[in-house]
This record gives C-alpha cells, sequence and structure tokens, in this order.
C-alpha cells in the first residue's frame, strides 16, 4: 500500500494516554549530523513515550504573516542555511506529511485563519531533530509557521488550541533556543560548553520558571532586565517556546534536558512536557 494512502487511513483517534510535548533547543545545523550529547538526547527523549501518529514542528526557521501549516503529501528537505559542509547539504529527511492532520489543525484553531501551505517543507529547525528522533523517516511530519508580527502571549494562547492534537498521539514540539544571540557567538570556542554570564543567568532564570509553571512571566521580555534582552535580541528562536509551555496541563510534569550553553550566547536547554 502507498505510504501517503497509509496516511489518509489514520484518523488520529484518541489514545489513553496523551503524548507529551517537547520545547528542543536546536543549536547548529549541524547538530543534525552530529552524534553528540544533544542529539543524543533528542533520541532517547522520544524512546521514553509511544510512537507517535505524526509530529507537528514549530520551527524559528519559518516566520510569516499569519500562521499556515505544511499540506503536503511528502514534504521537501529545506537546507536553509550557508557556510556548513557540503555533507549537510546532501542530507535529505523523507519523511511524509499528512494533508488530513493539516486541515484539522486548521480546523483547531479557532482565533486565527490558518493556510494550508504547500510550497515550503521541513526545515533545519524541524529535520536536524527529528531526523535523530525517527531515523527511519516514518513518522508524518508536519510544520506550523509562526505569525511574526504577533506577541508571545498570542502564540501561547494559539497553542493552547492544538491540545487535543496531544490526545490523537501527535507530538508537538516547538523547536528553537531560549538564548539566542548571534551576534555575541564566540566562534573560536563555537562547539565549548560554557555561557557568558548573562546567557547562564538568563537560563537558570528560564528554566525556574518554567518548572515553577509561572509563564504569564515569560510574555513580556523587558520585565527579564537587560539580561533578557542580550538572550532576546529578536524573538524568532523564543517564539517556539510559547507554542510547547501552551500545551501544558497543569498536571504535567516537566523534565528539563540538555541543559546547557554552547558558544557562550546560545543555550541548548530543552524541555518535556508530560
Amino acid at each position: 500500500m502507498d505510504l501517503a494512502y497509509k496516511n489518509y487511513l489514520n484518523d488520529f483517534k484518541e489514545r489513553d494516554e496523551k503524548m507529551p510535548a517537547l520545547f528542543i533547543g536546536h543549536g547548529s545545523p549541524m547538530n543534525g549530523i552530529r552524534e553528540n550529547e544533544f542529539s543524543k538526547a533528542w533520541a532517547d527523549v522520544v524512546k521514553t513515550m509511544d510512537v507517535p501518529s505524526a509530529v507537528l514542528v514549530v520551527s524559528a526557521h519559518w516566520l510569516t504573516h499569519g500562521s499556515h501549516v505544511t499540506a503536503m503529501d511528502f514534504p521537501k528537505t529545506i537546507h536553509d542555511f550557508g557556510g556548513f559542509p557540503q555533507e549537510l547539504f546532501e542530507v535529505e529527511y523523507p519523511a511524509p506529511g499528512n494533508p488530513e492532520l493539516a486541515k484539522q489543525i486548521q480546523n483547531e484553531i479557532r482565533t486565527a485563519e490558518v493556510g494550508l501551505d504547500h510550497e515550503w517543507g521541513l526545515d533545519h529547525g524541524a529535520w536536524t531533530v527529528v531526523r535523530h528522533m525517527f531515523p527511519e523517516a516514518d513518522v508524518p511530519v508536519l510544520q506550523l509557521s509562526i505569525d511574526y508580527h504577533k506577541p508571545a502571549q498570542y502564540h501561547y494562547n494559539l497553542a493552547q488550541q492544538l491540545a487535543n492534537l496531544r490526545k490523537k498521539g501527535v507530538l508537538i514540539i516547538g523547536s528553537g533556543n531560549m538564548v539566542h544571540n548571534l551576534r555575541m557567538v564566540d566562534w573560536k570556542h563555537i562547539d565549548a560548553n560554557f555561557g557568558f554570564d548573562w546567557a547562564e543567568e538568563m537560563n537558570a532564570k528560564f528554566v525556574e520558571i518554567i518548572e515553577k509553571k509561572e509563564h504569564r512571566k515569560l510574555f513580556d521580555l523587558s520585565d527579564l532586565g537587560e539580561a533578557g534582552k542580550l538572550a532576546v535580541p529578536t524573538p524568532d528562536h523564543y517564539f517556539p517556546l510559547m507554542y510547547s509551555l501552551g500545551l501544558q496541563d497543569f498536571n504535567d510534569q516537566i523534565e528539563v534536558f540538555n541543559n546547557h550553553c554552547v558558544a557562550g550566547s546560545l543555550s541548548m536547554t530543552s524541555v518535556k512536557i508530560g
């Protein structure tokens, strides 16, 4: 039976247990082909859960006017970066999509009109992570774009409307970085596990707020002082965190992993919810 046709047969029935949600600090695109502590943890975290019916990624690298969801049978692999080894550009991740799930997502979101996209595909915020989790590319993968002109709370509230998908086995992943300041990266120590004082301060603060489930403290970054401005000079890599936290139920457990800063001004810190 054709794989795309199999996907249409999946009606995403409710399961006995909700699928966890994830926030992944994805870091350098090179993590997509490296076997290191970060990519190993990505692979390990999905071993603690049932095989999902599909994966929905909210990536820092698909910024749009309005919201869109990929709706093609087979999304292309997007190499949206430059200056990396040819080996990275040669990677293809041929996971199927699922147009029927895309329509479900479109219907779940009531506060915004969601477009069905047939052009995008899987950018490196998605495939560099998911290929470690599901190396056989046998789980459908979709992406939901980020309306870049909306504030953090808007994205948090939008994500709450997707919570029912967790009951249907959909693994939702926000892929970005809590601390992400490329202008201040220490390129001489790009692979070193260390953070500048302000980066370590904000990484610890983010973790504390998340563990205490005080999400509203994250809506206005100006409340987080000068360190917050340095940690999040632009919100592209920060907004995916809002989607992950918006999916959290009060009773969901929190597990923080990959809790490291790298290259001075980036954090790989990741969160499993549920």
